[in-house]
């Protein structure tokens, strides 16, 4: 029998399964305080996260995704808006639509800012040529998170926070590394047929194109922090990691398994018996050979000085030696380690 991890895990009663963003995460049905949704969601992704490394690790990877889109959903006022109509609430007509609001409005009614410091940052952010959201973060107004949350609320998307969303494996690796690393973003899953990803600023236009050409779907994007989405880069894209992209599989139903049974046929044919270990990029053997370089340096210095000091200061003096017999005690002792350093260290794959 399968595991209904929303009674087991969750304690959901059955009748209420599959349960509505509001269930999942514990709220009373439309609960409108955003840090009571926060508060819901990181306890139900602490618990969860307990039977990650079990047998069940799979059920609580895709438990942990679908609370973490029930979050998104709910404290995004727009599609908090548009599911609570889906659930039958009803509001004011003369209510704004969308709820959206500018970056400086919504942080001056929050009163993070006063009208005066969020104009001085508008002169700061066109003397620069920098964003609006750049500007307040750099003069210290607001918090990098607390900006990207008005950003994205003017543009009426979704806010995510990367050290609590867990982006899908197979929708990462159908992005190669470079695409992600030119347009700062990343791919997180597939859902309702479109593929969500979080970027740092509103993605331009040809990599709009770009993904729903790869991915034959429509693009949805949230905005999360520079830093968080660099971080995320560094994490999923490190070098050597998804430097191509797999082919996404068909969007009829369940993914073939036609596509992963040829990438295995394919990586089984290029396999040879003796291959030699995968060569550093350009850029990685240019950092390796600067980094060696300066540990030559320091070790030629230290040998130098250490030649200097032990001839002049003991040996000579001991012995009552001519002064030249310094340079020749030098020759002696930094030689040879200098000669390694240069010939045989700096040489080295």
């Amino acid at each position: 029998m399968a595991l209904n991890v929303y009674q087991e895990w969750l304690g959901i009663p059955e009748d209420q399964c599959p349960p509505d963003h509001y269930t999942l995460l514990r709220l009373v049905k439309f609960e409108d305080d955003p840090e009571k949704i926060q508060a819901n969601y990181r306890k139900l992704n602490a618990h969860v996260r307990k039977y990650a490394t079990g047998q069940h690790a799979k059920e609580s990877q895709k438990l942990l995704n679908e609370i973490a889109k029930a979050m998104l959903c709910l404290k995004e006022p727009g599609t908090k808006r548009a599911y609570d109509q889906s659930l039958g609430r009803e509001f004011e007509e003369e209510e704004d639509l969308l709820g959206r609001k500018s970056l400086s409005q919504t942080l001056i009614d929050e009163g993070h800012v006063s009208t005066d410091q969020m104009n001085e940052a508008e002169s700061f952010a066109d003397a620069r040529g920098l964003s609006l959201r750049d500007a307040v973060v750099q003069m210290k107004l607001v918090d990098a998170e607390t900006a990207t949350r008005a950003y994205a609320a003017e543009l009426g998307v979704e806010f995510v926070d990367l050290n609590e969303t867990l982006p899908d494996d197979s929708v990462l690796d159908m992005v190669p590394r470079n695409l992600v690393k030119i347009n700062t973003f990343i791919p997180l899953y597939i859902e309702d047929d479109q593929l969500v990803i979080a970027a740092a600023d509103q993605p331009a236009e040809d990599l709009v194109d770009e993904l729903r050409l790869r991915f034959g779907i429509p693009l949805r994007y949230c905005l999360a922090t520079p830093l968080n989405v660099n971080q995320g880069i560094s994490k999923y894209y490190a070098p050597g990691m998804r430097e191509t992209a797999v082919d996404p599989p068909s969007r009829g139903g369940e993914p073939a398994a036609e596509p992963k049974q040829k990438k295995k046929v394919e990586a089984k044919s290029k396999k040879v018996p003796d291959e030699k270990p995968v060569k550093m990029t350009t850029r990685e053997a240019a950092e390796e050979k600067a980094d060696r370089k300066q540990i030559a340096i320091v070790i030629s210095c230290f040998s130098i000085t250490f030649a200097y000091l032990l001839g002049n200061f003991a040996i000579q003096p001991l012995l009552n030696l001519d002064p030249l017999f310094n340079y020749l005690i030098m020759i002696l002792i930094a030689g040879p380690i200098n000669a390694w350093v240069w010939l045989v260290y700096m040489k080295k794959k």
